[in-house]
């Protein structure tokens, strides 16, 4: 059997009633922590960018899907890329290896519903579907694709999006083939706007659902499309990977090695492969006390992919927050000059301190660490012998539970002025799928949407 018909099988016989308890509290948490992040993210620029793009290219609608930061209306599609980039503001929306799922799924299965394609109680399953068939092929080729300069979260997260809407129309197995065929087709996206420090990945996420979307309603209406769009020899694997398609081992995997289980989520507005770095770098900050400027030089020890990712190694000079937000130097350097990081802190990009510190920061390459781990050691003026921080940290220390994720969220709106209301009304929702009301989430963003 092709990849494309097993995932199809396996989304379409997806249920609340198949789908373990601990994977739909989980995807809760997802839910809860990507609206949570969208309402911290509107002191963020990308929405109101993506939105005028969204308007002067499907205009405005009298009645269709909301733009969530202002409160305009326009198509499922724009909807989607608009609130994408909203969900992407802070750069804290959830982690499944790499990929970036939550902020591609959520904003349009939300459109979808929004307008009545699709039903509330199909939410979960939609996103879970998502997850589970973006997840399986992340967690299978993203080592291979990343190094060769591709983005996991639009390359795998646009077939991700073609199962979720194809779940959330109640397509059958054939036409849920095609969707995710179609969508093997229409996926891609590349890593150079980290290295440059420029924002093409903010709306990366917001064109893997918009491209998803298309991949589904192709199908729905007749498309064909490949049926071995992965092991093809002119497929997917062989294109992105270089290599022969495993169907049997994915397979294997789906509905037991749940991807929703391994999604992450970020205390920090810093990229993932940053998190760690910055915990330890606050823990040096504890022992450090008023010295940091002390720091005479500081190695910190990455796994080799950390390392080598977009944008990861620079010293800048920096002129955007996709610049430092991404940088392991300027994250260590703004950590232990001024605490816990903050928007205001990663768009300080003439801070003196920092920009003094920044180059006595020294990343470097340790295959012994997992790709969540790092050890700091720090030669300190008037200090015989240097500083250490170890953290061997791997995915379970940011895998929260929704009361985790909820902390989380109300933190960042206090440092953003979200009224702690509007956190109330998502909770609300979280805790009534699959039976909520979407009205909730929309009072919660007209919070935002005044503020504007």
């Amino acid at each position: 059997m092709s990849l494309a018909r097993t995932f199809a099988e396996f989304v379409v016989g997806l249920g609340m009633g198949t789908i373990p308890d601990q994977v739909i509290e989980k995807t809760r948490a997802c839910v809860l922590n990507g609206y949570g992040i969208a309402l911290g993210s509107h002191t963020t620029p990308f929405f109101s960018v993506a939105a005028r793009a969204v308007l002067a290219v499907d205009g405005e609608r009298e009645s269709g899907p909301t733009l969530l930061g202002d409160g305009r209306k326009s198509t499922v599609a724009g909807a989607a890329l608009a609130n994408s980039a909203l969900f992407h503001g802070r750069a804290q929306e959830d982690t499944c290896g790499v990929a970036h799922f939550g902020a591609i799924l959520l904003p349009l299965l939300t459109a979808m519903i929004e307008n009545d394609e699709g039903r509330i109680e199909d939410l979960l399953p939609a996103l879970i579907a998502g997850y589970e068939v973006g997840g399986a092929l992340e967690s299978a080729y993203s080592p291979q694709t990343t190094a060769a300069g591709l983005r996991a979260s639009p390359l795998y997260g646009t077939i991700a999006a073609a199962a979720a809407a194809a779940k959330m129309w109640g397509l059958t197995v054939e036409q849920t083939a095609a969707a995710i065929s179609n969508a093997a087709s229409f996926t891609g996206g590349i890593l150079q706007s980290f290295g440059d420090g420029t924002d093409e990945w903010r709306y990366q996420v917001g064109m893997a659902g918009r491209n998803g979307l298309t991949a589904a309603a192709l199908a729905a209406q007749g498309s064909i499309s490949a049926a071995n769009a992965f092991e093809g020899g002119s497929g997917f694997v062989r294109a992105y990977v270089r290599t022969d398609c495993d169907v049997q081992a994915i397979a294997g995997k789906l509905g037991k090695e749940w991807s929703v289980l391994k999604v992450t989520f970020k205390p920090y507005p810093v990229c993932a492969l940053n998190q760690t770095p910055v915990r330890a770098a606050l823990m040096l900050r504890e022992q450090l006390g008023d010295q940091a400027g002390a720091v005479k030089s500081l190695r910190i020890y990455l796994n080799p992919t950390v390392v080598g990712y977009a944008g990861m190694n620079s010293q800048g000079p920096f002129a955007s927050v996709s610049g430092t937000l991404m940088s392991i130097q300027f994250c260590i350097a703004t950590t232990l000059l001024h605490g816990t990081p903050t928007i205001a802190h990663m768009t300080a990009f003439n801070d003196a301190g920092v920009n003094d510190l920044i180059p006595r920061v020294q990343p470097i390459s340790d295959s012994a660490l997992g790709l969540l781990a790092c050890r700091i050691e720090a030669e300190i003026d008037g200090v015989s012998e240097p500083l250490t921080v170890n953290l061997q940290t791997d995915h379970t220390e940011y895998s929260y539970d929704q009361a985790g994720v909820s902390a989380l969220i109300r933190r960042i709106g206090e440092e953003t002025g979200v009224a702690p209301a509007a956190y109330d009304r998502l909770e609300k929702f979280v805790n009534a799928l699959p039976k909520a009301e979407l009205a909730d989430v929309f009072a919660a963003f007209k919070e935002i949407q005044r503020a504007r």
